[in-house]
């Protein structure tokens, strides 16, 4: 089985899909396989794979709507190792036609059961908000990945997104964890990004990631030209950062998945 995250934040703005899209390209450079779901009706992870969506024959709108077989969606992007299951327009209208199809949630579920492909993890790019598209993603996810950006009311929203997860945990996803927060668009010029940067950690002490994203301007750059930092500029700070990022992801994961099987064999 796959190692499942949920890039999730419902304050836009905050480096999600950049985050989204460049762990997802470092995973082949570290030796592991990666299948990356464009959940957003923006499809700003497709187009940043240099996808164009107008010339898609099916998007995960066929897949959570008319449960297409999600393995005639995916294609390859172009990264060696890393595949996507790529977003549309028409995946906008979603949250409404969601309401009325039985187990509404756990649409994207179904649709990664169905994969045919062993990958090692797969990354899931939420849209901004908390709606039913955000819910079938934390419902299929076995970690939320946080961006925050280290900004004035970088916390903001953090709290209605917790008592979301908890209240998924409980009635839907009982294995839903915090797989980390991010910290993003960091300046070190400005006090206030040390402040925020030392109040989240204060908070989350645990959660939060030792790897902290820059801001930079060669992150902004390589979504359009179609292409993962990794390829645009990979000596760049951002490429830098984003490569320590996802090592300490997937050793985190190691650590975590150790813990649980620890504990499932004291309890035989």
């Amino acid at each position: 089985m796959p190692c499942i995250y949920a890039v999730v934040n419902q304050k836009g703005g905050v480096g999600k899909t950049t985050t989204a899209i460049n762990v997802a390209a470092n995973l082949p450079d570290l030796g592991k396989s990666g299948l990356i779901v464009d959940m957003d009706p923006q499809g700003n992870t497709t187009s940043g794979f240099g996808i164009d969506k107008s010339r898609l024959a099916g998007s995960v709108y066929n897949v959570i709507i008319e449960a297409a077989d999600v393995n005639a969606i995916i294609r390859p992007t172009g990264v060696p190792g890393l595949d996507i299951l790529p977003s549309h327009r028409s995946l906008a209208g979603a949250e409404i036609e969601l309401i009325g199809l039985p187990r509404r949630e756990r649409r994207l579920v179904y649709a990664l059961d169905m994969l045919r492909h062993d990958y090692d993890y797969v990354i899931i790019d939420c849209p901004p908000s908390l709606g039913l598209l955000t819910v079938n993603c934390l419902v299929a996810a076995e970690y939320m990945l946080i961006p925050i950006q280290c900004e004035y009311y970088a916390l903001e929203g953090l709290g209605a997104l917790t008592h979301t997860s908890q209240l998924i945990q409980r009635e839907l996803n009982p294995r839903l964890k915090i797989g980390g927060i991010v910290l993003t668009l960091f300046d070190p010029r400005t006090t206030l990004a040390w402040q925020v940067a030392e109040q989240v950690r204060s908070q989350y002490p645990e959660e939060t990631f030792r790897t902290i994203i820059p801001r930079n301007v060669r992150l902004s750059e390589a979504p359009s030209h179609g292409m993962p930092i990794t390829q645009y500029d990979p000596a760049s700070r951002g490429a830098v950062a984003y490569h320590e990022l996802t090592k300490e992801l997937i050793s985190r994961g190691a650590a975590a998945n150790h813990h649980e099987l620890t504990k499932e064999l004291i309890a035989r």
